[in-house]
């Protein structure tokens, strides 16, 4: 026995060794492996615009992560998707990246009819889901989904357009128009809700489908009823046709308000001087950033300006911002020697605490954010200009055009 014993003793020590050895090298490796980042965007169809938007500021972050020197030694590799503004799309390229790909965490979405299928599916699968523009209540009101995220929520869109309609418009008769979206239904029902308990008069409040050509009945109801202040809950491309209508036939209005498209340097520029005295809405711009953030704000648009050649938006920063929350998260976990799981990315998203150009960002229970809060703009000679709140404005709200 002793002689076998002496024989093959350094046998086994050597398999021990070379096994030690090559799991040892199979770990290194995997420890230097790319973190896998799903984003999933419209970046064709009728959203094409703000989804290009969100995916050149969550590509600004990862890339900005990468050169200094990425999570624990290992960088970020972003896997983008498009879902072309279709809701069966967006869960096909969210089964892709979860099960084929195996991401680490998902990002991105814009409009609630993409990000809820995609947020369902995050969660049946356990994996992290930080949307970049989701406002719909009904995603984390009453619902418990531990994997979901979102760094904007539409109380930050509502109270403080209630607040300066009451406080400074003081109107009499309000027309309010919603898009057929979610979160814009949602938006359109709390914005009533709000004047009315302030009794103000809503003689119109419409609901239209987005992209729609033509707003000349609309604006017809809107001469006969003898608004002074409409609330346009569309997007983009819904402005620039309804103001443009609204221009030709001269509608005589004390204000136009539109929370999303209007605070944005391509809307001025396709408006030129028909965009004087409109108003906006925004959580950031360029040189409109939280109280403490401007120094990082102005190094964003400096750094996102030099890589791809233009100035960025709010939609932009959105996207920016929901890559921030992941990445930090991500890097947290890494950096306490913890498992890469999704359990622990969402308990790391829970503790985060991060000063960033667009708002003080820290989780609820629920996944909100708990201090988003937008300002209102208004476009004063082809500028914007913050009129409210009053801590944050940077000038008097102006007359509108009367041509």
């Amino acid at each position: 026995m002793n002689i076998f014993s002496n024989i093959f003793k350094p046998i086994v020590s050597l398999v021990v060794s070379l096994t030690v050895s090559v799991c040892s090298a199979g770990a290194a490796l995997g420890n230097s492996s790319p973190i896998r980042v799903g984003e999933i965007d419209p970046l064709t169809g009728k959203l094409a615009k703000h989804g290009q938007e969100i995916h050149e500021g969550i590509l600004y972050a990862i890339e900005q992560a990468n050169s200094t020197g990425g999570a624990a030694g290992r960088k970020f590799e972003l896997l983008s998707r498009d879902d072309q503004s279709q809701p069966e799309v967006a869960i096909n390229q969210a089964e892709d990246l979860i099960y084929r790909e195996q991401v680490a965490g998902l990002v991105g979405g814009y409009v609630d009819s993409l990000v809820g299928p995609i947020s369902e599916l995050a969660a049946k699968h356990q994996v992290p889901y930080v949307a970049s523009a989701s406002l719909q209540q009904g995603l984390t009101l009453g619902r418990h989904n531990p994997y979901f995220f979102r760094v904007a929520h539409l109380q930050g869109v509502v109270e403080p357009l209630c607040s300066f309609l009451i406080q400074e418009l003081k109107p009499d008769r309000v027309a309010v128009l919603y898009a057929s979206t979610p979160g814009s239904t949602e938006f359109g029902q709390q914005v009533r809700s709000c004047l009315l308990d302030a009794a103000i008069e809503i003689p119109i409040f419409e609901k239209f489908r987005p992209g729609s050509p033509d707003f000349s009945a609309f604006l017809l109801k809107i001469r006969r009823s003898r608004v002074d202040v409409l609330i346009s809950g569309g997007f983009f491309a819904d402005h620039l046709i309804l103001v443009r209508q609204m221009k030709e036939q001269k509608i005589p209005l004390r204000a136009y308000i539109g929370p999303w498209g209007i605070a944005y340097p391509s809307f001025l520029e396709a408006m030129g001087e028909a965009a004087h005295g409109l108003f906006g809405m925004c959580a950031w711009n360029p040189g409109i950033a939280v109280a403490g953030a401007d120094k990082q704000s102005r190094a964003f648009v400096e750094g996102f300006t030099a890589r791809f050649g233009k100035t960025p938006n709010t939609t932009t920063m959105h996207g920016y911002t929901s890559a921030k929350a992941l990445i930090e998260a991500i890097r947290r976990v890494l950096e306490s020697g913890k498992e890469l799981t999704g359990d622990n990315i969402c308990r790391a998203l829970r503790s985060l605490d991060l000063l960033l150009p667009m708002e003080h960002l820290q989780f609820d229970l629920k996944g909100d954010p708990k201090h988003y809060q937008q300002v209102v703009v208004q476009v004063q000679k082809g500028e914007m200009v913050t009129v409210y709140p009053a801590d944050r404005k940077t000038g008097e709200i102006a007359q509108p055009s009367s041509e």
